[in-house]
């Protein structure tokens, strides 16, 4: 999922919790010893209810928000049994050429899907300009859609337009039209049952977040992001594309098990991994607090936060070295002040059914990779490029100049062992050159030449 999931946000807007490199793994993952019974789930982040975890106390799996930590959860009536046991789906296989084509035709994109090492692209971004559809090969198949390239947009004469989010030149379209607009994707995705919501706005564009169901249950984490423009068209999109196959069926907990049990987590350890603070960008430089730190309560107290509606579902996991899609409890918990309500979830599996990853620890160094750099700016001897990145990475600009060109490559390195959501972030980063540019081309590391950015557009520093 690396090579496309870091687009998530900025083109659907969405919500996905994906842990990084969720993708691939073991092929036997999950599979049962073969005498009926199911095979452990190794899931990151879980230590059993009991045993001594990364803060030296019980731990448990919680992916949701605001982070469980330091809360104590207290049911509003009676919590509902469940059934009695429910199977794991896993994301296994290859995506085909055909399913490409059926999601790009959705979209409106013409041409065939051509592979690109582990990618399907269909569409061209000549000149900067799309659509463009990528989906990763492996399973889930995880696509980003973009009808204009990053920084631009619908203008006619193709030049970069700026665009104040807090202040739109277009009022967004209606809940219905947004809706309808997405419905074809979503149909050719095989998720026309799937829970809709279009309340979300961004600026004059409107996102519309469909959860789908797998197996008749609903899904946590694998929500499908649609963003529809002023103008009623779809500008930008993301989800997985491959349906998650039915696995081993394992024991079930009943609600009140599965809330007792994530009432047991700790309450003051400063914790990393799946179940620390959905904050907008993680802490790469210390390990995460609870959300709210600054406001939390003194150490050894705990707030009651009450839980108005428990759903029997699944839940998105890395388990196995394999992206899972495991029976848990969905949790309703009822907001403070300001805050809307939200959602926590649990494991229903029987813990003797669980265990931690055997790589939840850091044992292998970050692999790096170039970015592309989609464009630039000169400014005397001083070289601005423009990138999108993820905020779980750290990136380094160089140049290489000769007399006709400025080769200019950036370096992505992922932060090693880190879970956490997929925000992508436009980021522009100063290279002092030798000399100034002059007429000299500037290049990429791939040799495609890097369009410069018109005046007038705001570059970050």
């Amino acid at each position: 999922m690396a090579s496309v999931a870091a687009a998530v946000l900025l083109v659907g807007g969405g919500g996905a919790y994906l842990a990084a490199s969720a993708s691939g793994g073991r092929t036997g993952a999950g599979a049962s010893a073969g005498d009926g019974t199911p095979a452990p789930l190794a899931l990151d982040g879980y230590s059993a209810p009991g045993t001594s975890g990364n803060g030296g106390t019980a731990n448990g799996i919680a992916p949701g928000e605001p982070n469980p930590y330091g809360v104590t959860y207290r049911a509003a009536g009676t919590l509902p049994d469940g059934p009695g046991s429910a199977p794991v789906y896993w994301a296994t296989g290859d995506v085909t050429r055909d399913e490409v084509a059926r999601l790009a035709e959705a979209f409106g994109i013409d041409g065939t899907p051509v592979a690109q090492g582990t990618v399907w692209k269909v569409g061209t971004d000549k000149d900067g300009a799309g659509p463009v559809l990528r989906v990763n090969k492996a399973a889930p198949g995880a696509w980003t859609f973009s009808r204009y390239a990053p920084g631009t947009d619908d203008c006619k004469n193709r030049t970069l337009c700026i665009r104040d989010p807090a202040g739109p030149i277009a009022d967004p379209v209606s809940e219905a039209a947004a809706k309808k607009a997405a419905a074809p994707v979503l149909k050719a995705l095989g998720q026309d049952d799937a829970k809709v919501d279009a309340s979300q706005v961004m600026g004059a564009q409107r996102v519309v977040n469909a959860d789908p169901t797998v197996g008749g249950l609903p899904t946590y984490g694998l929500t499908t992001g649609l963003t529809v423009g002023a103008q009623g068209e779809l500008v930008g999109g993301n989800g997985q594309l491959t349906t998650p196959l039915k696995g081993d069926v394992y024991p079930a907990l009943s609600a009140r098990e599965a809330l007792d049990l994530l009432n047991k987590a700790p309450g003051t350890d400063h914790r990393m991994g799946i179940g620390g603070c959905a904050s907008p960008v993680p802490l790469k430089d210390r390990l995460e607090e609870p959300c709210g730190s600054s406001t939390a309560p003194d150490a050894g107290t705990r707030t009651t936060v009450t839980v108005e509606d428990a759903v029997f579902g699944l839940a998105v996991h890395r388990a196995d070295e394999r992206l899972a899609l495991v029976p848990s409890w969905l949790f309703t918990a009822r907001g403070t002040g300001a805050q809307d309500d939200f959602t926590v979830t649990y494991p229903a599996v029987e813990p003797d059914y669980l265990t931690p990853s055997v790589s939840a620890g850091p044992t292998t160094a970050p692999s790096t990779h170039d970015v592309r750099v989609e464009g630039y700016r000169a400014d005397d001897s001083e070289l601005v490029v423009r990138y999108t990145g993820g905020v779980c990475a750290d990136y380094r600009a160089t140049a290489v100049e000769s007399a006709d060109r400025v080769t200019v490559k950036v370096t992505e390195t992922p932060w090693p062992n880190k879970i956490c959501i997929k925000i992508a972030k436009t980021f522009d980063q100063s290279v002092r050159l030798d000399r100034p540019l002059g007429d000299r081309k500037v290049v990429g590391s791939d040799g495609r030449e890097v369009p410069a950015v018109t005046a007038g557009t705001k570059l970050q520093r």
